[in-house]
């Protein structure tokens, strides 16, 4: 027998198993992972976005099909009010992941249920609605986009709860902060640091700003290097202080919270709904 040829064979056959079994997800929920890297949420999301094949815009906005996916201030992208005055959001979730990974995204659901009118409700017949997938990467596209509407949540980096609210916020139909078209009162892009391939990441919008300030906390802020020619450049330069944290992970802040509020007048017609309650004698519980 050639036992150099046999040799050789054999740890191409190894080579091949280990990299179909890196391929699988593990089998158990409770496998416990590396401790995250401290990125903001933009970073994170960015790398799990790498070298995807999907067409995005600014690191995780998906182009649509039916419209400018870019714009969304009109009643087209918004999603509806049931007669409650309550917005309600038809979702589906992926039977791939797992009971914990779809108890994550439900957890990063509760605030807007409990601060907001909108409300996230698992689909039914609804013809419009989020279908909540781990495809390649986090992304998702801008407000109601009509009929089935991917959103991505890899579980491969992406099942986190600020990254989760990130992309519901995009699907509910808000932009990245800094974006918006006044940001250059209170931004600096450091044009010099982005190659030219990234530049139109950081082009303005045509946003309504709802009357609100502008946000260095929010969860749609990207983070001070994103997109940077060279690793740990800074792109975005808050002013007139500098010092200015931008770029955070955790939760959404209060603006945002206002935002949704606002863009979806969930005060008004909520308040509206209780007072009716109230006078048809039903009792109402604290949102």
């Amino acid at each position: 027998m050639n036992w150099s040829l046999f040799s050789a064979v054999l740890g191409l056959l190894v080579g091949l198993s280990t990299q179909n079994t890196s391929l699988e997800r593990p089998d158990k929920e409770d496998v416990k992972t590396q401790e995250s890297i401290q990125w903001d949420i933009t970073s994170k999301i960015l790398d799990a976005n790498e070298g995807i094949s999907q067409n995005l815009m600014e690191g995780d906005v998906a182009l649509s099909k039916k419209r400018n996916a870019m714009k969304c201030w009109n009643n087209d992208c918004k999603w509806k009010k049931s007669y409650s005055g309550l917005v309600e959001v038809p979702y589906s979730l992926s039977d791939y992941f797992y009971d914990s990974e779809k108890a994550s995204i439900k957890k990063a659901m509760e605030t807007f249920h409990k601060k907001t009118c909108v409300r996230f409700v698992p689909r039914q017949s609804q013809s419009d609605y989020l279908s909540i997938e781990s495809k390649m990467g986090c992304w998702s596209t801008i407000g109601r986009d009509g009929g089935k509407q991917v959103l991505s949540l890899s579980v491969y980096g992406c099942v986190e709860h600020g990254i989760i609210q990130h992309e519901l916020l995009h699907a509910l139909g808000f932009h990245h902060e800094h974006t918006r078209s006044d940001r250059d009162k209170y931004i600096r892009i450091k044009w010099e640091n982005i190659p030219a391939a990234h530049a139109h990441n950081f082009h303005k919008k045509d946003t309504n700003n709802l009357y609100t300030p502008y946000d260095y906390s929010s969860i749609m802020h990207y983070g001070r290097t994103n997109f940077a020619s060279t690793y740990g450049e800074d792109t975005i330069v808050p002013i007139p202080d500098s010092s200015v944290p931008i770029g955070q992970r955790d939760e959404m802040s209060d603006t945002d919270v206002l935002r949704v509020n606002k863009f979806y007048s969930c005060s008004e017609s909520h308040s509206i709904f209780v007072f009716f309650l109230v006078l048809e004698g039903y009792k109402v519980l604290p949102r």
